[in-house]
């Protein structure tokens, strides 16, 4: 898997919802190192295979720091600890047993498409927030 000197957040550009998540990240992110890699891309889509998933039918998001994977709901806690302030609300997800935020994640992944619709966050014109985005 290649190594990154900064953070990765590795998503479905797709997804208004996780369109939405990448927004927050550049939002929240003061420090302005977490890059993200649209699964749609050549470098989200390598990663995704070297974590053994399938950027085709993206069900999962990755959060990469130091060679170390976060998947689904651990990556968006470990994401939102990283970013600081409200960012922090994330570690909540903690509270929720594995086995239960598991599956609500599997359930929210299959159906984002239908319950919050498409986006494109790769057409975001925020120049600061394009920096970001891995291809």
């Amino acid at each position: 898997m290649p190594q990154f000197d900064h953070p990765v957040a590795v998503m479905d550009a797709d997804c208004a919802l996780c369109s939405w998540g990448a927004r927050m990240i550049h939002r929240l992110d003061r420090t302005g190192d977490v890059r993200i890699a649209p699964i749609q891309s050549a470098t989200g889509a390598a990663l995704m295979r070297a974590n053994g998933l399938d950027p085709i039918d993206p069900d999962s998001w990755l959060f990469i720091v130091d060679g170390t994977v976060w998947r689904d709901f651990d990556a968006v806690i470990r994401l939102g600890e990283r970013a600081g302030g409200w960012g922090r609300v994330c570690s909540l997800l903690r509270l929720v047993p594995r086995p239960l935020r598991d599956w609500l994640y599997a359930r929210v992944a299959r159906n984002r498409y239908a319950v919050f619709g498409r986006g494109d966050m790769c057409a975001l014109p925020d120049p600061a927030f394009q920096a970001r985005l891995m291809t």
